[in-house]
């Protein structure tokens, strides 16, 4: 049984508080998973730590530095069509979660874009312990159904690098359709989708 809120217009955080969460989901048997937008100056040293490591190479930053990885969020942070959030569970920060609007990216040249498309992008933390089955599965649906608590999304995209099967095969678990693959500067990637509709047949 799970119990969900959203809140559009998030406060920024309070020195003496944690920062209003975007959306909270209450999982029996998981915990509490809050998204909450990242804080550039605050986040930047937790975020640097997982972007560099080996694991998150598709990631894309493995060689930059923690005053880069700042201002790097610092400049999302900017822009109203893109946004990164963290991601907790019981109050730990477990993953990284990048919403952005297609035609306002660059893979929106990469493909025809979707009036209610929403691009998505997540990266999980390293485990703290043993991995726990069903963990990022977890993840995935509380993410799934906060980019698509807001009506106007459609469709969720993502595009990882296409060399990375694990992700593109957890998508598909998820039931993520897929697309073809494209080419972007950085990258080969392999596009995936997700409609409101799909969900709603999945139950």
């Amino acid at each position: 049984m799970t119990s969900e809120s959203t809140a559009q217009s998030p406060a920024r955080q309070d020195a003496a508080r944690p920062r209003e969460a975007v959306f909270e989901k209450v999982v029996d048997g998981f915990g509490t998973v809050r998204i909450v937008p990242v804080d550039p100056a605050a986040d930047a040293g937790l975020i640097h730590g997982w972007v560099t490591e080996e694991r998150a190479r598709y990631w894309g930053m493995t060689d930059h530095s923690r005053e880069q990885v700042q201002e790097m969020y610092e400049y999302l942070d900017s822009l109203t069509t893109h946004h990164a959030f963290l991601v907790e569970r019981d109050g730990e920060p477990v993953a990284l979660f990048q919403t952005y609007e297609p035609d306002a990216d660059p893979v929106g040249e990469c493909y025809d874009v979707q009036p209610g498309d929403l691009g998505v992008h997540l990266l999980i933390g390293p485990a703290n312990g043993a991995p726990q089955r069903g963990f990022t599965g977890e993840l995935l649906r509380a993410f799934i159904a906060y980019a698509l608590s807001d009506p106007a999304h459609r469709r969720i995209v993502v595009e990882p690098d296409a060399r990375n099967t694990k992700a593109i095969e957890r998508m598909v678990r998820a039931g993520f359709v897929l697309g073809p693959e494209i080419d972007k500067p950085e990258k080969r990637a392999r596009l995936a989708f997700l409609s409101r509709d799909a969900m709603a047949r999945r139950g």
